[in-house]
């Protein structure tokens, strides 16, 4: 990608996600990043309900986060490939296929993930900022074994056809392919995702994030939080719900976004 964000954005963005500017674009930095980013910035389908543009442009994508928002993965990982890349970090962005609740895979450009190449390491990392309950930090794009990470065991498997599948607890989360996409590719998978009944996306309103001791997630008209002490599910009454928005997200908003329908699968 080239550098089109300046770096006042850049310093806006590291300051959204409590992150000093690293010296050098190395793994750990990464590391840091990418937890910082899943704490602060929320995975979020909010402008499909709120009838607001979603610009596939780096600066555009960019100015959303540091302006209080999140986004879904084109937004999010398309964001955050832009910083990743001021910094000085080479990276890559790939399409995947998300495997749905039916057990099929999503269409092409279901899926926009990140390959990420840091200063000190010679291998390349996977980086994904934009897949609900996906690992805390990057995980070894080359590695086939299993890989540890407080959201669980990761796996990349190849596929006959030369794919990757990750899988988390054995389970497929998304079939990755290798070749190197431009932000623009994803134009028509982000279009379907915003527009189409069949989107699970349009169905329903969702706002995520990752906490210190689990996830809070708003689901229309309820407030779910996980952590040590369990699951807890609160309906909140009309009133309650851009408080809770500004209180859990750090989200303002002039109106509550209106949608009905089964709650889709954080990706």
């Amino acid at each position: 990608m080239n550098k089109i964000i300046s770096d006042a954005a850049v310093d806006a963005y590291l300051s959204r996600i409590g992150v000093t500017r690293p010296a050098v674009p190395d793994l750990a930095a990464l590391r840091e990043l990418h937890l910082r980013h899943l704490h602060a910035v929320p995975f979020e389908n909010l402008s499909i309900h709120l009838g607001e543009e979603v610009v596939l442009d780096p600066a555009a994508l960019v100015a959303k986060v540091t302006g209080g928002r999140g986004g879904f993965c084109y937004e999010l990982n398309g964001a955050f490939a832009a910083l990743l890349d001021a910094l000085g970090y080479r990276v890559t962005l790939l399409a995947a296929r998300v495997m749905g609740p039916e057990g099929l895979f999503g269409p092409p450009f279901d899926h926009l993930a990140l390959r990420v190449h840091a200063a000190d390491s010679a291998e390349p990392w996977l980086v994904d900022v934009g897949f609900g309950r996906n690992s805390h930090y990057p995980l070894r794009f080359d590695e086939r074994g299993e890989q540890a990470d407080p959201a669980g065991p990761f796996r990349l498997a190849e596929t006959a056809d030369g794919d990757l599948d990750l899988l988390r607890a054995g389970d497929v989360q998304y079939r990755l392919e290798r070749r190197p996409r431009e932000l623009a590719d994803f134009e028509g998978g982000c279009w379907w995702h915003r527009t189409s009944p069949k989107s699970l996306f349009t169905k329903a309103v969702i706002c995520s994030r990752l906490t210190a001791t689990g996830r809070v997630t708003l689901s229309d008209r309820t407030l779910v939080t996980t952590g040590a002490t369990g699951r807890q599910e609160l309906p909140l009454a009309e009133q309650e719900i851009l408080p809770a928005f500004r209180e859990h997200f750090g989200i303002e908003l002039e109106r509550i976004p209106q949608a009905s329908g089964p709650v889709p699968a954080e990706g």
